[in-house]
């Protein structure tokens, strides 16, 4: 078939306009069916419009874009693809959800040397009212800081105001101490009041939040997981067993605290579910069948790791990676499975010996016909090959007869021997 020549010629309009039909007798014309179908052959197939160029203004001649609701009841029925998101095909299975407004943010916060400071202000207050209303002895090496009526009377004079005073230097004392918080690095508290997220705080040292406030510790250091066996089936249905290590950290605590109940069996139960599902996909090895496997290259350790990621970013955790420790048959079938793969590789090696010896055998006789500088025929060619490959392949200390050419050609004929 010559590809270089030029395509045939297509019609300008296609498909091609039908001719008109002549009028009935009667003067009646063509009747609404045929001109409805003569339209419609008539009309392109598809419609192509320019798409509007950014920045320019759109004329009232170009064709409006569709729109849900213009679009008829079937066109809008139908999904609608939004790149580059990236969902699931229809009736498959889709990554989990949670609130989209449950997201992490700042939580006010003060320094812990301000509140030290209101601290000690408190109980020098305290202190002082209490120096003054006599309550407290008065050594002689300190300055008197007693009331007049506490120095008349000699003794103690506790008033209404002395004791408000008290309370409030009291109570302030006590809301600062309740508010003090210690946040060592790594680590984060998630602050909630009346089960409603109120922020996280991400700052070190000491702080002061406001009392009122529940605080949840979460560790936001990067941590790593090394799981148990984990009995699984690969795509032949030979039962294997995995140990993954896994390196994860905590990158959303709001989510975390609030959107699961916890994050760390939550991981736990994703990476089982992630893993049966991977490893089903391929079989363990490859050895009979030629292909990919589980034990070939990185591909099971990068499916791994994209497939948990997609799986727990809902929950507010971050994995970088899942790496197999171990791949090996389950108890059950290893034994049978390790007889199979030395069948395998004996086979094999076996076929590689053959093809070893056929070659040395010819090269033999390739070499004797040029050094004799004479022919052999295809009887002697094949009986010489036979000895060849025999002395090759034969064990140590076999001695294996060959049937001479007259022999086999007897035996062929039905001719004893």
């Amino acid at each position: 078939m010559d590809v270089t020549r030029e395509p045939s010629p297509r019609p300008e309009v296609w498909p091609p306009a039908l001719p008109e039909r002549p009028e009935l007798p009667g003067g009646g014309g063509a009747t609404p069916l045929s001109r409805a179908v003569a339209g419609a052959v008539a009309r392109p197939l598809i419609k192509v419009h320019p798409l509007p160029v950014e920045g320019e203004p759109a004329t009232p001649d170009a064709p409006q874009a569709a729109t849900p609701d213009t679009l008829p009841s079937a066109a809008a029925d139908a999904p609608t693809v939004e790149g580059p998101v990236v969902t699931e095909a229809r009736g498959g299975r889709r990554p989990p959800r949670t609130d989209p407004g449950l997201r992490e943010h700042q939580a006010r916060s003060l320094p812990g040397w301000l509140a030290l400071l209101v601290l000690l202000a408190g109980v020098a207050g305290v202190l002082l009212v209490l120096a003054r209303a006599g309550v407290l002895p008065h050594p002689d090496v300190l300055p008197d800081l007693r009331g007049e009526a506490a120095k008349a009377s000699g003794g103690a004079e506790v008033t209404v105001r002395s004791v408000a005073a008290v309370a409030a230097s009291g109570l302030a004392v006590l809301v600062v101490l309740a508010g003090l918080l210690v946040n060592a690095g790594g680590e984060t508290r998630v602050l909630t009041r009346w089960g409603r997220y109120r922020g996280t705080v991400r700052r070190t040292g000491l702080l002061w939040v406001n009392p009122l406030l529940r605080r949840r510790r979460v560790d936001v250091r990067l941590r790593h997981w090394r799981s148990e066996p984990v009995h699984v089936t690969d795509r032949t249905g030979t039962p294997i067993v995995v140990r993954l290590l896994i390196v994860w950290r905590v990158r959303d605590t709001a989510r975390a605290t609030l959107a699961i109940a916890e994050h760390e069996a939550y991981l736990r139960e994703q990476v089982h579910a992630v893993l049966t599902r991977t490893a089903s996909a391929l079989p363990c090895d490859s050895n009979s069948v030629p292909g990919p496997a589980l034990r070939d290259g990185h591909w099971f350790a990068d499916e791994l790791t994209r497939a948990l990621a997609a799986e727990v970013a809902p929950a507010g955790i971050e994995a970088y990676s899942v790496q197999p420790l171990s791949l090996d048959y389950a108890p059950e079938v290893a034994e049978s499975m390790r007889r199979r793969r030395l069948a395998d590789l004996d086979a094999g090696l076996r076929t590689v010996l053959v093809d070893d010896a056929v070659e040395a055998a010819a090269l033999a006789v390739r070499r004797l016909e040029r050094a004799t500088a004479h022919e052999l025929d295809e009887a002697a060619r094949s009986a010489l090959m036979e000895q060849l490959l025999v002395a090759f392949v034969a064990p140590a200390g076999v001695a294996a007869a060959v049937p001479s050419p007259a022999a086999r050609a007897g035996r062929k004929e039905g001719k004893p021997a």
